[in-house]
């Protein structure tokens, strides 16, 4: 149904070799350092993985999203930070401009952010409104021919690094008629006088990912950098959203899969009591589990973005796009934290040591189960699309 091409398998080669040769020797030092390496986003946009989903007029493949997804597991099976990078530059950068933005505004932004020559954010956590993002109170104002935001933004991926060039910023621009918040998609320029962008965060995971919070006062943007139409940026991101999950599934599944083959590896050289501590059920029962769980997020996650392109081609509904967006992401991010457990085990005290990838790869996982919708609300979209009362 959703099996792998020969021409994703070959592409998937050609991803882990670049991770290998591009990332895998320096990772260490990278995470060490939460040292955000800004050469190799070209060189990823020389390979054609920014612009992997996007029209060929503006620089792309016009692949479909198996392509994008197979590139963010092979990226993250060497290291998440590089992975959400990837994830983040395409679902919350390219994507909404792509999907929403005007034929001026993809001219000006995407051909530099397909060749990795720039990066771009989605502002859309707020230091109070995280899974709750109808709470938005960034407003923007019009104000003539400006609108004028005023507000803050939270956790935001890719917002503060050199190559940014620019942010889409959610924000009150008005009441609807039931009284809700009419929210709308804004395009804030990197450099724009009245948007700050705050200091790096100190993370428990994802060292090598920039992430930061922005501040805006009196943040002025000509009205013609509205993204799509006003008041339909609520909607406009939930869809975001929902393709992002796929994404993160993928990523997550890149994790398990490390995870395996780590804690297979090691089980089969480390010698205990005159033999490899895998001949002992307590380590290999455990493994096996790992594998199944692998195989399972794997399923689900390449389910989903099989879904994706059959919806693209006419053939899917939205609500099974959301279904199986949202049960893939779930699974897969939950298998992955407990890979990372399972392989931390494997490996006793060296688990425990920073030199040891399992170590990265435990701090990277937890950050998974929140990061575009928590746990909870899969659980809550899945169980709305099963029909049970919201």
């Amino acid at each position: 149904m959703f099996e792998l091409s020969k021409e994703h398998e070959d592409f998937r080669a050609v991803v882990r070799e670049f991770a290998e040769a591009e990332v895998a020797p320096h990772i260490e030092q990278w995470d060490r350092d939460a040292y955000f390496p800004v050469d190799l986003v070209p060189r990823m946009g020389a390979l054609g993985l920014f612009g992997l989903v996007v029209p060929e007029e503006y620089g792309g493949a016009d692949a479909d999203f198996m392509s994008l997804v197979v590139a963010i597991e092979e990226l993250g099976r060497v290291d998440q930070s590089i992975g959400i990078t990837l994830s983040a530059g395409v679902g919350l950068g390219i994507n909404p401009i792509l999907s929403y933005g005007s034929d001026e505004q993809k001219e000006r932004f995407l051909p530099d952010l397909v060749a990795g020559r720039a990066l771009a954010g989605f502002g859309l956590t707020e230091p109070e409104a995280g899974s709750d993002a109808a709470a938005t109170r960034t407003r923007a104002v019009r104000d003539g021919d400006d609108w004028v935001i005023n507000g803050a933004k939270a956790f935001i991926t890719n917002s503060g690094t050199d190559l940014t060039s620019v942010v889409t910023v959610t924000a009150r621009t008005g009441t609807n008629e039931d009284g809700s918040p009419q929210i709308s998609a804004i395009l804030v320029p990197a450099g724009t006088p009245g948007m700050v962008v705050e200091p790096a965060y100190r993370k428990l995971g994802w060292h090598v990912s920039d992430t930061h919070g922005l501040s805006f006062q009196d943040c002025r943007v000509p009205v013609g950098n509205l993204l799509g139409e006003q008041g339909k940026g609520f909607k406009q991101f939930l869809k975001t959203l929902d393709d992002g999950r796929i994404a993160i599934s993928a990523l997550a599944l890149g994790c398990a899969q490390a995870c395996l083959e780590l804690a297979t590896g090691y089980a089969s050289s480390r010698q205990a009591f005159g033999r490899p501590i895998g001949a002992n059920q307590g380590v290999s029962f455990p493994i096996a589990d790992l594998a199944v769980s692998v195989e399972a997020a794997r399923m689900l996650t390449y389910k989903a973005a099989w879904l994706k392109d059959e919806l693209h081609a006419g053939r899917r509904s939205v609500r099974e796009v959301k279904q199986a967006a949202a049960v893939a992401k779930l699974y897969s991010t939950e298998a992955a934290v407990t890979a990372t457990r399972v392989a931390t085990q494997v490996f006793g005290g060296n688990g425990f040591m920073e030199e040891y990838p399992v170590a990265r790869f435990y701090r990277d996982a937890k950050i998974l189960e929140i990061g575009e919708g928590t746990s909870e609300v899969q659980r809550m979209l899945i169980a709305r699309g099963l029909g049970l009362p919201a």
